[in-house]
């Protein structure tokens, strides 16, 4: 299909005045004359067939047909404002949107993350923290980051780590703390998985006491609650390695279970893009 030549100066002229609704504001962010930008638009209408604007004592009205164009104007000025943005040095920016864990994401991704930028300069990541509740194709999303047995439905699942749980608390909690049985006295701080206290009990060799500390959905905010004093957090210390280094947090014993893994998911419908790849090696490699 051959395009009629478009008047790509009456276009922007138009949508500049029809967010503005004043040929005058709309001159002044072009940077041409109000006089020159009113021709613009009525070559338009012209061109068109049909009256964009209603001319008022003060300034303007968008018509139907003016309605009707407007948001399709809008919407391509924007994308290509957003495309010639991702170019630098010569070369275009490629977006990649990843969903992840807050908690991996504070305690392992952050860390590393300057290392990714430096390595992929042109690679526009952006990151959007979850609670282990994603929806990779609703969120528009290229990968996302999660926690579990790496079994999700039309998920491809690439294993990160499979990080040790193990009590960790305040290091005026553990001063009470001499052996696994003192647990019992204390507040545990429950995730939403409710087996990770009953599964850590047992690898302690130890029947698990009954459990009604409260329940939160981010080891992040568990281990929070810990280090202000709230009870014991179940949580894997390679995660808190910052924390622990500081002494703000402690782990009283050597017990540990494993109860999941970080996987790097996408979906198997989406064709890996070259930043997608890039992104996927480079965790691959830092994991290991």
């Amino acid at each position: 299909m051959i395009r009629p030549n478009l008047p790509l100066n009456a276009l922007r002229a138009f949508e500049a005045a029809g967010r503005h609704l004043s040929f005058t504001n709309a001159a002044i962010e072009l940077c041409v004359t109000p006089a020159a930008l009113s021709h613009q638009v009525k070559a338009l209408e012209e061109r068109l067939g049909a009256l964009l604007f209603r001319r008022l004592p003060r300034g303007l009205a968008l018509t139907d047909e003016g309605r009707a164009l407007m948001p399709a104007l809008t919407e391509s000025f924007d994308r290509i404002a957003d495309m010639l943005g991702r170019f630098r040095g010569g070369a275009v920016r490629e977006v990649l949107s990843v969903g992840v864990v807050g908690t991996f994401a504070v305690g392992w991704l952050m860390p590393r993350i300057a290392r990714f930028q430096e390595a992929h300069p042109f690679i526009d990541l952006r990151l959007l923290t979850n609670n282990n509740r994603v929806d990779i194709a609703a969120e528009g999303l290229d990968y996302a980051i999660r926690f579990g047995d790496g079994a999700w439905h039309g998920t491809d699942a690439v294993r990160l780590f499979e990080p040790s749980f193990t009590p960790l608390c305040s290091p005026a909690t553990a001063q009470r703390l001499r052996q696994p049985q003192d647990l019992a006295r204390e507040i545990l701080l429950r995730s939403y998985r409710a087996d990770d206290w009953p599964d850590w009990f047992r690898v302690a060799g130890l029947q698990p006491p009954p459990l009604t500390g409260p329940v939160f959905d981010s080891s992040r905010l568990m281990v929070e609650a810990a280090m202000q004093g709230a009870g014991v957090a179940l949580a894997p210390p390679r995660l808190f390695e910052r924390e622990l280094a500081d002494g703000r947090i402690v782990q009283p014993f050597a017990a540990a279970v494993a109860t999941g893994a970080y996987w790097l998911t996408r979906l198997k419908s989406r064709e890996p893009s070259a930043a997608m790849k890039s992104f996927s090696d480079w965790m691959a490699a830092e994991a290991a």
